[in-house]
């Protein structure tokens, strides 16, 4: 079985590059799919875009595990991917679903350090006696923990 996790978005390409980074995971390239669709006439050129040279979707872009399966003719992740999808709303309020990022505790400075230069922000430290974590939002404002 594969899974996607759909995160609305004001912009998912930037998203996709963020997260990415984040994670470590493979921004998927949909371009040799979309260009085949663009030259069959299946799609329109408003509904693409161009990013770092090459085609995307304009309202779509995704993350995937780098050692997952994936389609090589779309693209597309088989495996553990995240998918970003433009929305015309902002964010409101708290998440009701979040990440937790676990690099351990001798690793979690320097990965707070990397993300804020990725373009996070820390919004506060957590210390109880269950555990310590760094609360932290990504560039469009979706609440993640650092453990």
């Amino acid at each position: 079985m594969h899974w996607k996790l759909v995160i609305d978005a004001a912009d998912p390409h930037r998203q996709a590059a963020f997260w990415g980074a984040a994670l470590d995971y493979t921004v998927e390239d949909h371009s040799t799919l979309i260009g085949n669709l663009l030259s069959a006439d299946a799609v329109t050129p408003a509904q693409v875009t161009e990013v770092d040279g090459r085609h995307a979707w304009l309202t779509l872009a995704a993350v995937r595990h780098p050692e997952d399966p994936h389609d090589p003719a779309s693209g597309t992740g088989l495996g553990r991917r995240i998918l970003f999808q433009r929305v015309p709303e902002p964010k409101q309020g708290k998440n009701r679903l979040h990440l937790d990022l676990h690099p351990g505790p001798d690793a979690r400075a320097a990965t707070v350090a990397r993300l804020e230069s990725l373009g996070a922000t820390t919004l506060r430290e957590v210390a109880e006696p269950g555990g310590s974590w760094v609360v932290m939002q990504d560039p469009e404002g979706n609440e993640y923990c650092v453990h």
